[in-house]
C-alpha cells in the first residue's frame, strides 16, 4: 500500500497551506468581529480570500472527475486537503469546498436535469450563490429517513409542499437561494423506501416560513447557520422534482457517502490542529517546578492524542480510497467505520487539549470550543452514530459469521 501523496496533491497541500498561513490564521480574529456585525452574510474578509482563493486554483477540489468544474480529484487525492481547510470551521467555503454545498453540487451533477444544472449548479460552482438540504424533521426520529413526514403532492402542473423541517444547514445565509426537500411524495407505497422524493424549491417561494436559527452548543455558525422552516401550501413546478417521484432515499444514500467522508476529512483537520496547539501550549506552561510537557499525565494524554489521529487519519484515508476503486456502496463498510469513530476522535482529542487550556480552552480566545462543537455535531450529522453501529454491525455479522 502506497502511503504517499502524488505529486500534484503534495503541490497543493503545500499551495493550500500557505494559503492558510499567509491568510486564514492571521484573520480569525478580523472573521469573528465582521461576523458578529453581518451575522447571516458573509463578512467581507470571507469573500475578498474566496476571489484570492479562486485566482489562485483553490476552487471546486472536493468536485471529482472533470466535468462540472471538478479538478480531476479523487476522494483519496481530496482528504488531505479537506483536512487543511478543516483545521478553521468557516475556512472551507473560501475554496467553494464547504457543506452543505458541496453535496448539493454532487446532487446536481449527477440527478439534475440540464436546465436544474444551468439554473443551480452553474452558480454553486462559481461561489455565487448557496443552497440548503433540507431532510431532518422534529416531529419525528429522522435518523430513519423513511420516517420523514412532509408531503409532497402532485396538483395538475405543480406540486404542493406542508410540512416542517429544522437543522437546515445553510437556511439563514442571504445567499442560499434554493433547497433541496425530501419528503413524501407516495406515503401509502408498500415499500418504504420509494415513498420520498427530493424536490427543489426556491427560498423566496410564498408559504415559506423561517421560523428561527438553531445554535448546537450556544454556536449560531454564522454566517450560513442552521434552521427550522415551514412549509405551508408552497407550489413549485413539477420540473423541480429530482430525479423523478419515489427516488428521494437513493439520492438520499448517493449524496451521503461523500458528505460524510468530507466531514471525517474536517474533523482529522481540527483535530491536528487541537494537537498541535496542545503541544505548543503544554511547551510554554510551567507547573510545580516544572513544564506542563514534562509531566507523566500530560505525555500521556499526548500519545494517545497523537496516536487517536493518526488511526482515524489512516482509517479515513482507506475508505476513501476504497470508494474511488469500488464505488460507494461497495465502500459502505469503512465510510461507517470513518463516521462512527472519527468526530468521536475528533470530540476526544480537541477536549483533551481544550484540558489543557484551562479555562482558556471554553472561550473564544481559542478555536478549540467551536472546534469541539463541530467534531460533537458530526456524531449526529449525517446519521447519528447509533444507525451507523446498527448498519455496520449487521454488514460484519452477515460477512464474517458465514465464514464460519
Amino acid at each position: 500500500m502506497d502511503f504517499e501523496h502524488s505529486p500534484r496533491v503534495t503541490q497543493l497541500q503545500q499551495q493550500l497551506s500557505a494559503f492558510m498561513q499567509a491568510h486564514v490564521y492571521p484573520n480569525e480574529h478580523v472573521f469573528k468581529q465582521q461576523v458578529a456585525a453581518t451575522r447571516w452574510s458573509s463578512p467581507p474578509i470571507v469573500n475578498t480570500l474566496k476571489a484570492k482563493a479562486k485566482a489562485e486554483g483553490l476552487w471546486n477540489l472536493f468536485m471529482p472527475g472533470h466535468s462540472h468544474g471538478g479538478q480531476g480529484l479523487s476522494n483519496a487525492e481530496y482528504a488531505p486537503l479537506a483536512e487543511i481547510m478543516g483545521r478553521v470551521f468557516w475556512a472551507s467555503e473560501l475554496f467553494n469546498c464547504s457543506a452543505p454545498d458541496t453535496g448539493n453540487m454532487e446532487v446536481f451533477a449527477r440527478y439534475g436535469t440540464p436546465e436544474q444544472q444551468d439554473k443551480w449548479l452553474t452558480p454553486l460552482l462559481a461561489g455565487d450563490i448557496r443552497s440548503a438540504y433540507l431532510m431532518t424533521e422534529p416531529d419525528v426520529a429522522s435518523s430513519d429517513a423513511t420516517n420523514v413526514e412532509l408531503s409532497i403532492r402532485a396538483d395538475g402542473d405543480a406540486y404542493v409542499i406542508n410540512g416542517r423541517k429544522w437543522f437546515g444547514t445553510g437556511v439563514m445565509h442571504e445567499a442560499c437561494k434554493v433547497f433541496i426537500v425530501m419528503g413524501k411524495t407516495d406515503p401509502d407505497n408498500p415499500n418504504r423506501h420509494l415513498q420520498q422524493s427530493q424536490i427543489l424549491v426556491e427560498r423566496d417561494t410564498p408559504g415559506i416560513t423561517i421560523v428561527r436559527p438553531l445554535s448546537t452548543l450556544g454556536y449560531w455558525e454564522e454566517p450560513h447557520g442552521h434552521a427550522e422552516v415551514i412549509f405551508e401550501n408552497v407550489r413549485v413546478p413539477k420540473g423541480n422534482i429530482l430525479l423523478g417521484e419515489g427516488r428521494g432515499f437513493e439520492i438520499a444514500q448517493g449524496r451521503l457517502g461523500p458528505g460524510r467522508i468530507h466531514h471525517c476529512m474536517r474533523v482529522i483537520g481540527a483535530a491536528q490542529r487541537a494537537l498541535e496547539t496542545a503541544c505548543q501550549r503544554v511547551s510554554r506552561r510551567t507547573v510545580f517546578g516544572k513544564k506542563l510537557s514534562e509531566q507523566g499525565s500530560v505525555r500521556e494524554s499526548i500519545a494517545l492524542m497523537a496516536s487517536k489521529v493518526e488511526m482515524c487519519r489512516l482509517l479515513t484515508l482507506r475508505a476513501a480510497a476504497k470508494m474511488d476503486r469500488e464505488g460507494n456502496k461497495a465502500a459502505m463498510d469503512l465510510i461507517a467505520m470513518a463516521k462512527i469513530m472519527v468526530p468521536q476522535m475528533g470530540a476526544e482529542v480537541i477536549d483533551m487539549a481544550i484540558q489543557m487550556h484551562g479555562a482558556g480552552g471554553l472561550t473564544d480566545d481559542y478555536f478549540l470550543a467551536e472546534a469541539f462543537n463541530y467534531a460533537r455535531w458530526c456524531r449526529i450529522a449525517d446519521g447519528p452514530d447509533q444507525v451507523h453501529m446498527m448498519a455496520l454491525g449487521k454488514q460484519v455479522i452477515r460477512a464474517l459469521g458465514e465464514t464460519q
